[in-house]
């Protein structure tokens, strides 16, 4: 009873399984060549700022349009605008290989590709949580939580031992034509094999401004909400620098170098991973706000890389957890 229990449950989330492997496996190539690209940019320049700046061109359309992206995204095709975005995120991609063949690339030709990347990105991402939102029933979000943070995990790991393989066997165009294998397959999928339903997104007769300011007055209305946003964008910042930083700290030391730069992004993967399993294991904590902030002083206070990445994961389910708890009551 309890096998064919669990068929069924498959056979129910057939669409969605399939949507989030493929989408997966093309993040991993995504971020093999992102991973890439950090180590050709220093090995290029040289210069601390040019990698980081790297970092900064890719992030810098979240930071720019993110609040409107959601109300568009609301307003178009889900299915549509992630082909479409997957699509442009590639010919960046394509672009990069074309100019690398020729030996024309340059560190400036990548910042604007990042940021036509970032700003693709930035589409695709409200609509792949439409997208998931649509495939599941509400009795499975916590369940596929746990899973984006576990994929996010094995992603990290495989990352640099996978990266830094195809690059002593081909260089920077092998991880690129990983790359964009890795994109024909999830799009192929997307494009043939998977239906998302339509979604009631309000009125129709709603111009794309009101939405916006629909989504503002919701944060006015929720000031708890607000707050544990602008934490976390706080926090984030500080981390980000770090983060665009870090890169050229590893590689520009004598006892670094590429090998230093794998060893420590894969340790911190794991960190992450054993984070998403405690995520997952642990039974719910009574007040989930004192484990946001707890987790961040854990982490501030205890200066090993390991135990940071552990408290980020939990403290950012239980962050995502308080939000969904509240979006409920809100609405």
């Amino acid at each position: 009873m309890k096998l064919h229990s669990f068929f069924e449950s498959l056979r129910e989330l057939r669409h969605f399984l399939l949507l989030f492997t493929t989408q997966a496996l093309s993040s991993l190539g995504s971020a093999m060549t992102s991973y890439a690209l950090v180590i050709w940019a220093y090995q290029q320049s040289g210069s601390a700022l040019s990698t980081a700046l790297l970092t900064v061109s890719s992030y810098a359309p979240y930071v720019v349009f993110s609040l409107f992206c959601g109300a568009l995204v609301d307003r178009l095709d889900t299915r549509r605008t992630m082909l479409v975005s997957d699509a442009l995120a590639a010919c960046t991609t394509v672009a990069a290989l074309v100019l690398l063949q020729t030996g024309r690339l340059q560190i400036t030709h990548l910042y604007l590709l990042n940021a036509l990347n970032g700003l693709m990105n930035t589409l695709q991402q409200p609509a792949s949580e439409a997208a998931t939102t649509a495939l599941l029933p509400k009795s499975q979000y916590q369940r596929v939580g746990g899973l984006r943070y576990l994929s996010s995990s094995l992603s990290g790991l495989l990352t640099p031992v996978l990266a830094m393989a195809l690059m002593t066997l081909g260089g920077l165009r092998a991880v690129m034509f990983a790359d964009l294998a890795t994109f024909a397959v999830a799009f192929t999928a997307l494009l043939c094999f998977i239906r998302i339903p339509k979604r009631q997104t309000g009125s129709p007769h709603e111009s794309f401004l009101d939405s916006t300011r629909q989504g503002l007055r919701f944060f006015r209305q929720a000031p708890g909400l607000l707050t544990l946003v602008l934490y976390l964008a706080a926090i984030n910042l500080v981390s980000s620098m770090y983060e665009a930083a870090l890169p050229s700290l590893l590689l520009s030391r004598s006892w670094g170098g590429e090998n230093a730069m794998g060893i420590f992004s894969t340790v911190t993967a794991l960190a992450t991973l054993i984070g998403s399993l405690l995520a997952v294991l642990l039974p719910a904590p009574k007040s989930r706000v004192r484990v946001v902030c707890g987790g961040d002083v854990y982490k501030r206070q205890l200066p090993a890389r390991l135990r940071a990445e552990s408290a980020d994961v939990v403290r950012g389910r239980c962050a995502g957890v308080a939000a969904d708890s509240r979006h409920e009551r809100e609405s």
